[in-house]
């Protein structure tokens, strides 16, 4: 029907809204009370970065919805009413990218900027950092799209004769596929090796920054998405394979609770010394590593501090405390369980789809068919989930490595102890991946989405640039994915039944 077409604008402009609530919704329930009332700008980018994260997932099963608006239509004009989403993927990459490589940076850096000094200077000193920043991006971008900014589609050269319309077609077979009788090359299945060429034209630049910007996001996607699609379940069920088993007795928390005592009064001394030698200038690559092993101490210190309180609950309501602790644990391994099967189900498809020529099954593609054939949106919304766990999994792998990344180091989210420089850096990565994780699933689930707007920008155009096509044709990230998963399967394996022991007396390195 053509009301399906308006329907699918409505729904995308109610999800939008949806998206925008829930991101205003996770940022006053992160966000720390040192940061209540207070750094507006980039909370404002938080909320705006989220939105488009979470909306750039969710375009690519509305491609696929938009894909089939038009089949039963029933007015000509009924297909005016699509999305036009071509340029709906450029737009939201370039906002991406923007977001990625310039505005998030600029909030950090103002964020993060000395507190003594006036706002004027530090907005002065972001800016600086931003403006190196874009300019060195900018070199660089020309720079490529100059040199090597092409397309090259292999193509077939296919010729034949031309003669009056025949009165029969009995004569053609696929022997004889040509009019004329003299060697001809007009059917691809007989035509020789030397028919093919190559087309070569220059790409759009906004489609060649998306490129680039995905091949930084491919190599972060390929490591934390591989790492994290086995420790996210993984990570759960040992969760409560680890859990405290009993409530300890009052003399036993005395005792951990004095040795966490101390443990912070170091810490507090420790962040005391740091600060001063900010204030003196003296912020050089020791004072930077100190940084980093009390950020790391002090976080150790929260987990122990969170598992002393489970272990001994108090209040008037201990007992009803503890009885929800036990069920947040058997939580966990339920979804642990649920999300340890979709992990196979997508390590076991990119095998079978991706890295198998011929693929031996299109497994999961053949599973959403299906599902639209039981309800029309069913097969959508299962593989919209699949990709959103793709995300999910990515920020787990992200949080369980704790990479590093040039001059900034990965902040965990804490519900109500999370600071706006922590959440610019993960809604960054999230950003820079979720490019990564449409790209990948666009190749993934190339039957399903097949024709889609998507699948023509990140599956033709983006695996037959110069130069970057090869990391496509040679499955480089389809590899590196399954290797680590593999890797962080054996290591949950051998480790992850065991808790973490005491990390003994924090001390800084002179």
């Amino acid at each position: 029907m053509g009301d399906f077409n308006l329907a699918l604008v409505i729904v995308a402009v109610v999800v939008s809204v949806l998206v925008l609530l829930v991101s205003v919704y996770l940022l006053v329930n992160y966000q720390h009370p040192d940061d209540a009332n207070q750094a507006y700008f980039p909370k404002l980018v938080v909320v705006f970065g989220l939105t488009v994260a979470v909306l750039s997932i969710l375009m690519l099963p509305a491609d696929v919805a938009n894909r089939q608006a038009c089949r039963k239509a029933v007015y000509n004009g009924a297909c005016n009413l699509t999305l036009p989403m071509r340029t709906l993927w450029l737009v939201v990459y370039i906002v991406d990218a923007v977001l990625v490589f310039l505005v998030i940076p600029f909030a950090m850096f103002y964020y993060e900027g000395d507190q003594d000094k006036s706002v004027g200077k530090r907005l002065k000193t972001a800016l600086i950092w931003v403006v190196a920043s874009a300019v060195v991006c900018g070199l660089v971008l020309g720079i490529l799209y100059g040199l090597v900014g092409k397309v090259d589609f292999t193509v077939r050269h296919l010729s034949s004769s031309v003669e009056t319309f025949p009165n029969s077609f009995s004569g053609f077979s696929s022997g004889q596929p040509c009019i004329s009788s003299l060697p001809r090359q007009c059917a691809a299945s007989t035509a020789s090796a030397n028919s093919l060429t190559t087309w070569t034209m220059r790409a759009t630049f906004p489609e060649y920054v998306v490129a680039l910007t995905t091949i930084v996001g491919s190599v972060l996607f390929t490591i934390f998405g591989g790492v994290g699609i086995a420790c996210l379940p993984l990570g759960l069920i040992f969760s409560f394979v680890r859990r405290p088993k009993a409530v300890i007795t009052r003399s036993q928390y005395i005792k951990e609770a004095t040795e966490l005592g101390k443990k912070a009064r170091e810490l507090k001394k420790a962040a005391e010394a740091l600060h001063q030698e900010e204030r003196s200038g003296n912020k050089g690559r020791k004072w930077r590593k100190n940084v980093k092993a009390v950020e790391k101490e002090l976080l150790l210190l929260e987990d122990d501090m969170k598992a002393l309180e489970e272990m001994y609950p108090q209040g008037e309501q201990a007992e009803a405390t503890w009885a929800f602790t036990v069920l947040g644990y058997i939580g966990k391994l339920i979804f642990g369980v649920v999300g340890l099967i979709i992990s196979i189900a997508w390590v076991a498809h990119i095998i079978i789809y991706l890295l198998i020529d011929p693929p031996l099954s299109s497994f999961l593609n053949e599973v959403f068919i299906k599902l639209d054939g039981v309800w029309g949106l069913l097969g959508t919304a299962a593989f919209a989930f699949f990709c959103f766990y793709l995300l999910i999994a990515v920020i787990a792998g992200e949080m369980m490595l704790g990479l590093k990344l040039v001059f900034i180091t990965i902040h965990p989210m804490k519900w109500g102890g999370t600071l706006m420089n922590s959440f610019l850096f993960n809604v960054g990565l999230i950003l820079l991946c979720s490019i990564s994780v449409i790209q990948f699933c666009a190749t993934a689930f190339a039957y399903y989405a097949q024709a889609t707007a998507a699948q023509e920008i990140f599956g033709h155009t983006l695996q037959s640039l110069r130069g970057i096509k090869y990391l496509y044709k040679y499955n480089v990230f389809q590899y590196g994915f399954v290797a680590l998963a593999i890797l962080t399967l054996f290591y949950y394996a051998i480790f992850g039944w065991r808790k973490r022991k005491p990390t003994g007396r924090f001390q800084l390195s002179n």
